[in-house]
């Protein structure tokens, strides 16, 4: 016996009868049924915690990939304000900024406030007067028309408003809108309301709440004698081919403009908002990480149990000429088996709702009578989920090496375990 001690058998690593074990020890009899349950609840909990990461991390970025649509389908990348004095030069600037490659559009504006009203309700409105050759280059507009049609906006004076304004004002197009702006014209009295009919041209339906219930689209030339602009415009709003790569059209626009400009980016309009959505995304990584750390520690606590109940066997084994690693590596098969088989099935949990999760949400809604993703809250009309696979792979890569790491001490352990001592476990 002694011979044999000394002189373990050569085994390949990972050879079948560890793989043999491995599997035994995971189904375990009634009189380790305790261990089975903590092994089932590390299983559940790397499970679940990676699907939620997965689901989680999916959502935000479909949140921000929406809004970002949203926002950048409306406003310019690129804001380009006038200084020193006011851009009556707007179709000159625009068309030399129009020539620099990259730049998609160049669109001047007219930005106001009013109120809307109808016979049966009243709203505030943000007014934008653009051209209707600019309005039908955003696909985000022209693309969504629901009610009516853009052919003809220049000519007349027709408005296009949002779907939830229309709904709130109940108005359907072909209707007429009264718009009320606060300074109009001067008369002795002083400045009067400006109010004005406008007949619905066409609704649209971006999908972004905010801007449905609140947008209103009227031709330039009409928005300037609305707002009493000196045939000058507020600002030309600049769409570009890639709006993450807006530093580098900074430079080529204000030579464009040739003349005094203020420039602000999409970035730098929004920075509140998308910072927001970060430092959220980041935090609920954290936290959602710990669940499956602590699935990780269950491991940690099983698998020491696992050796402690399976002393005896320790020592016949290590009697029967078993090396140090082979020990060893039959726990961490054991232990490993329940992070490789959670993962897994939690990255394939985690893709099933992604895929179907606005199914999922509608169906929780029906069964609950209750609007669980309400869009005047969230601003979206779905809920969003847009799957990063470098995120994904990070995530089950990240689980893997967590349960990896969790079985070495308890595996170490084992291997550790004097013959003579093991017996003691009994």
């Amino acid at each position: 016996m002694d011979q044999a001690m000394s002189e373990p058998v050569q085994t390949p690593p990972f050879a079948p009868f560890e793989w043999l074990l491995s599997g035994r020890y995971l189904r375990a009899r009634r009189k380790e049924g305790f261990i089975s349950v903590i092994a089932g609840f590390s299983f559940l909990g790397i499970m679940l915690g990676v699907a939620t990461l997965i689901i989680v991390m999916a959502v935000m970025n479909g949140f921000r990939k929406e809004l970002l649509d949203k926002i950048l389908g409306l406003n310019g990348h690129l804001l380009v304000q006038p200084l020193e004095s006011p851009l009556t030069d707007w179709k000159d600037v625009a068309d030399r900024i129009n020539q620099v490659q990259g730049i998609r559009l160049a669109a001047p504006v007219v930005d106001g406030q009013a109120l809307a009203s109808s016979p049966y309700n009243a709203s505030g409105v943000f007014v934008r007067g653009i051209r209707a050759d600019d309005l039908n280059n955003l696909a985000s507009i022209a693309k969504n028309i629901k009610q009516g049609t853009l052919e003809g906006f220049d000519e007349g004076q027709g408005v296009a408003i949002g779907r939830r304004l229309a709904d709130t004002l109940s108005l359907h197009a072909g209707d007429s809108v009264t718009l009320v702006a606060p300074r109009g014209a001067v008369t002795p009295m002083g400045t009067t309301p400006r109010i004005k009919p406008y007949k619905i041209t066409a609704v649209f339906e971006i999908g972004m709440s905010e801007y449905d219930a609140s947008f209103v689209f009227m031709p330039l030339a009409e928005a300037q004698a609305y707002f009493n602009r000196n045939n000058d415009v507020t600002a030309i709003e600049v769409f570009t081919t890639n709006p993450d790569r807006i530093d580098a059209f900074r430079k080529s626009v204000t030579e464009a403009a040739g003349r005094p400009v203020y420039l602000v980016d999409w970035r730098q309009r929004n920075s509140t908002f998308f910072n927001a959505l970060q430092v959220e995304r980041n935090v609920m990584f954290l936290i959602l990480t710990m669940i499956v750390l602590v699935a990780a520690l269950n491991i940690v606590s099983g698998l020491i149990m696992l050796v402690k109940d399976k002393g005896s066997d320790i020592a016949i084994l290590r009697t029967m000429g078993a090396s140090q690693g082979s020990i060893m590596r039959i726990f961490l098969i054991t232990g490993a088996s329940i992070g490789v088989i959670g993962t897994l099935m939690g990255f394939l949990l985690g893709m099933l709702i992604c895929l179907n999760i606005e199914s999922i949400r509608l169906f929780l809604s029906w069964v609950t009578n209750t609007e669980i993703f309400d869009p005047t809250i969230y601003f979206l009309s779905k809920l969003p989920a847009e799957i990063d696979f470098g995120e994904t792979s990070a995530v089950v890569i990240m689980a893997l090496t967590l349960s990896f790491l969790a079985t070495l001490y308890p595996s170490w352990r084992a291997a550790r375990l004097d013959p003579v001592e093991a017996l003691r476990y009994e």
